[in-house]
């Protein structure tokens, strides 16, 4: 059993504008479809503000501080084998509400591969992050996909899956 387990954010977003979903639920979906996985979003319980800069510095003040902001509805984690893992890159790190979602399950046995969309930096150091939070988890190659081209990366997407053995 396959869960997409994803964080992102809408409204005003560096580099690409306004918009209404974000790429990380667009690769987010095109996974969930190649696989048959059930979505789940990561949602903090106090959004994000639209406004891009706003957004910046609460979520900066966040890293700093390695804030846990509480996220909203749990997942049932145990009763999947393969979790996808998806959010943006923030400053080469992961965005602290995933690390609240980490923090809440228990990833024992199971295995994680994550996808970042990114403004360039790609997964960064990332997996080894998740690897760390999740030692009892095996982590896969990830895949990253650059904010620009996000509803163009289908082709990417089913390559990666293919390559890890999820389709084929």
């Amino acid at each position: 059993k396959v869960l997409v387990a994803f964080f992102s954010r809408t409204g005003e977003n560096y580099n690409v504008g306004n918009i209404s979903k974000s790429n990380t639920h667009i690769i987010a979906e095109m996974i969930a479809g190649e696989t048959n996985g059930k979505l789940f979003q990561i949602e903090p319980v106090k959004p994000y503000p639209d406004e891009y800069r706003a957004c910046v510095d609460i979520a900066k003040t966040e890293k700093e501080n390695k804030a846990r902001p509480a996220v909203k509805e749990d997942i049932a984690a145990e009763d999947y084998d393969v979790i996808f893992l998806g959010y943006p890159n923030w400053w080469g790190d992961l965005p602290m509400a995933v690390y609240s979602f980490l923090d809440e399950v228990d990833l024992t046995g199971k295995i994680i591969v994550p996808f970042v969309t990114s403004g360039g930096s790609g997964l960064s150091g990332t997996p080894d992050t998740i690897a760390a939070l999740e030692p009892g988890a095996e982590v896969r190659e990830g895949l990253a996909v650059r904010n620009t081209n996000a509803a163009d990366a289908q082709e990417s997407v089913e390559v990666w899956l293919t390559d890890l053995g999820y389709l084929g």
